[in-house]
């Protein structure tokens, strides 16, 4: 799955260091994860941390969003930006 987690920072001046720490774990681990398939709950703190939406953090000019999202020991296949906002509304 193709994040902008980077990018969201550098356009709200923050760093991944401060990201990190505004939601309690290191920044080495945030990179892993980041690196990795980071669950939902991760990916709505970090959105949080931002102050922005969930979606922003995902890349929107490409028509192929796929990946896989880990939410309480499930794991949920993305095809879409349709099956991520889905998924975002069956956990809300």
């Amino acid at each position: 799955m193709d994040l902008r987690v980077k990018e969201v920072c550098k356009e709200k001046g923050v760093t991944l260091a401060e990201v990190a720490s505004k939601i309690g774990i290191a920044q080495a681990s945030l990179s892993k994860m980041l690196g990795g398939n980071p669950t939902i709950d991760t990916l709505e703190r970090i959105a949080t941390a931002l102050n922005a939406p969930i979606t922003e953090l995902f890349y929107t000019d490409r028509q192929d969003l796929c990946g896989h999202v880990e939410y309480k020991g499930v794991v949920y296949t993305i095809k879409s930006r349709s099956d991520l906002e889905n998924l975002l509304k069956m956990v809300e």
